[in-house]
Formats: structure tokens, C-alpha cells, sequence
């Protein structure tokens, strides 16, 4: 036995997950608006299919440093397609996209003075 075939699938599929590379928003936005925009995604996230321990998975993970996110994303059997989180899959093989602003600020978030 032992053969390198017989490797847990989890142990393969697992990525690092790391923040997504800087990006910008169509126009300069507040940390106000960045926040209702996350709070709008994640309200209506879970009516475009999957499931809702998976969203709500995902959301912890987005909202963790990346170390944390990674223990998350594993325990809940999410397979991670692209790094960054925006594209992952549960076992079952249903698709969740996730948007960048809930992953990362953009460039061009307006600070508080």
C-alpha cells in the first residue's frame, strides 16, 4: 500500500489561499459603502444555489486572516479553485463565485479622516 495514488484528495485539491491581488473599484468608494456592498452580497448569496453552511463557511473564511481562512475552507470541504477564493466548489460539485470586494479593499477605498 502506500503508494502516492493513495493520498488523501483533500491533500491534493487543498491550495494556499492567499488575499486577491490589488484591484480597483469602478469609482473611488467609503468604507460604508464597501461594507453595505459585502452585507448585500452575502444576504442574497445563498438564493443563487449551494448551500448555506458552505456561504456561510465562505464568509467566515473572507472575513479571517489567511491562515484561518485556509483551517475553515478545509473543514468545511470546500475545494478551492482559485487561491484568492473566488472560485470554489463544495463536494457535491456546486459552483460559488465570490466577488473581490468581499475578499479584499480595493486601491481606491476613500479613508476615514
Amino acid at each position: 500500500m502506500g503508494c502516492a495514488g493513495s493520498r488523501d484528495k483533500r491533500y491534493e485539491t487543498a491550495k494556499k489561499i492567499r488575499k486577491p491581488k490589488p484591484w480597483k473599484h469602478s469609482e473611488p468608494i467609503t468604507r460604508v459603502q464597501l461594507t453595505r456592498m459585502r452585507d448585500e452580497f452575502w444576504d442574497t448569496a445563498p438564493h443563487y444555489g449551494g448551500r448555506k453552511e458552505i456561504w456561510d463557511a465562505l464568509r467566515a473564511a473572507a472575513e479571517a486572516d489567511t491562515t484561518l481562512a485556509q483551517a475553515i475552507v478545509e473543514s468545511a470541504g470546500v475545494i478551492v479553485q482559485n487561491p484568492d477564493l473566488t472560485v470554489c466548489y463544495d463536494e457535491r460539485g456546486a459552483k460559488y463565485e465570490l466577488p473581490k470586494y468581499v475578499l479584499s479593499e480595493p486601491a481606491n477605498l476613500i479613508r476615514d479622516s
